[in-house]
């Protein structure tokens, strides 16, 4: 059960445009946006920072749905990883790599820059923070310093996110449920308090 209740859409007339491009993007609007609209000035900036971190930059956007599912699986957020993995597959990351994000260590469908993103994404969401100077050696490889910028800052935005939906519980839509019930479900997923 949701801790505090999602609003209706017609209840914020001002964000229509907001709510048709998630839409659009994502094919839900996201319960947990609709509960962000209680208070707009917080919904307006959070929507302003999504735009900067996930749809600019350097770093190709398959990726940044990579780390993204990879830090929430890390920290357990059963929201936000249905909305990774299905938001993900729709902007084009391949199914076999959604199903394997766990297994990036030894799946060859992952290649080293890949695996280096994905190990940042990993151990950052460890409490403590497991990330080391080892692993910003390795980024170096593949990433330039605003790169990895744009990968931190991926990371940053799905741990408020990961916060934000655990916290309230907010209830799974039905498309990444459904996704999620069907791809990530053999790796130990569950709707848990977001059923």
């Amino acid at each position: 059960m949701p801790r505090v209740p999602s609003l209706p859409r017609s209840a914020l007339p001002e964000f229509e445009s907001v709510f048709a491009r998630r839409e659009s993007d994502w094919g839900v609007v996201a319960n947990a946006i609709l509960v962000m609209g209680h208070r707009p000035d917080i919904l307006r900036a959070w929507n302003e920072l999504l735009q900067r971190v996930l749809f600019e930059g350097e770093v190709d956007r398959t990726l940044k749905r990579l780390v993204a599912l990879m830090r929430s699986s890390a920290a357990g957020c059963r929201y936000c990883q249905a909305h990774t993995a299905s938001h993900g597959f729709a902007d084009g990351v391949e199914l076999a790599k959604i199903e394997a994000v766990w297994d990036f260590e030894r799946s060859p469908l992952f290649d080293g820059a890949e695996r280096a993103a994905l190990r940042l994404a990993r151990d950052a969401a460890q409490m403590p923070n497991g990330v080391s100077d080892e692993h910003f050696d390795e980024l170096r490889q593949y990433f330039d310093d605003g790169q990895i910028v744009e990968l931190v800052a991926v990371i940053s935005l799905y741990a408020f996110l990961n916060s934000w939906n655990d916290t309230l519980a907010t209830p799974l839509e039905e498309l990444p449920r459904r996704f999620a019930s069907e791809h990530l479900t053999p790796a130990g997923w569950s709707a848990d308090k977001h059923a």
